[in-house]
């Protein structure tokens, strides 16, 4: 192997323990999930590993930095760039955060954390504070400028941001976990369409009564 591949290889090193390091904890669990499985899965030795990253929490906290945080940073993007349709603008955002919950990979991250989160607590502060917070700040903010501008009713916007991103975990962690048990399912995708139709309904304020032509 010459000197230009190896540095080639090196560089690209981070982004391959990286995706292994996904794949191995979403299939195992964080409690399961081994260095040396990592290390295998991405072809290289288990010192490897730890020449980039110092303990399994470390890999974790570079996985979500790696895979989910890129997503919130192109709906804060996208916060900035459209800030004239609330509505529209929430609902493109809700449908891109079911997006990653979605993805088997991506979902179940979050399924990993909330599982877990009693005997890695430190694992689901990182999460709370870097995916959770962040993701409900983004969500409030676009709420608030719409109860501002008259386009939703008043409201809490911690509260509906709940009330929002609640079904679209529940399906998430269904999808991953009995979905395969049902004889008859429901599309993953209709029912999120189903649930913000009914969420922006309840938001969006009535339309002024017409006036009486007489």
């Amino acid at each position: 192997m010459t000197r230009a591949i190896r540095q080639r290889r090196k560089e690209t090193r981070p982004a391959e323990l990286l995706a292994a390091a996904l794949d191995v904890f979403v299939g195992k669990g964080f409690a399961a999930a081994r260095m040396e499985d990592i290390a295998r899965r991405a072809g290289v030795s288990k010192g490897t590993v730890f020449l980039y990253y110092e303990s399994k929490q470390a890999l974790f906290r570079a996985v979500v930095q790696e895979a989910v945080l890129p997503h919130l940073a192109a709906g804060e993007a996208l916060l900035a760039q459209h800030a004239t349709d609330p509505a529209q603008l929430l609902r493109e955002l809700l449908l891109r955060y079911w997006q990653v919950l979605g993805n088997p990979r991506l979902g179940g991250i979050s399924k990993l954390v909330m599982a877990e989160a009693g005997n890695f607590p430190e694992i689901a502060a990182f999460y709370h504070e870097h995916v959770v917070q962040r993701g409900h700040a983004l969500f409030a903010t676009v709420l608030e400028r719409g109860i501002q501008a008259g386009v939703f009713r008043s409201c809490d916007p911690l509260m509906m941001c709940q009330l929002a991103i609640a079904p679209l975990m529940f399906s998430c962690l269904w999808q991953q976990s009995f979905a395969g048990c049902e004889a008859q399912t429901v599309s993953p995708d209709l029912y999120v369409q189903t649930h913000l139709d009914m969420f922006m309904r309840g938001l969006l304020c009535e339309p002024p009564p017409a006036r009486s032509s007489r």
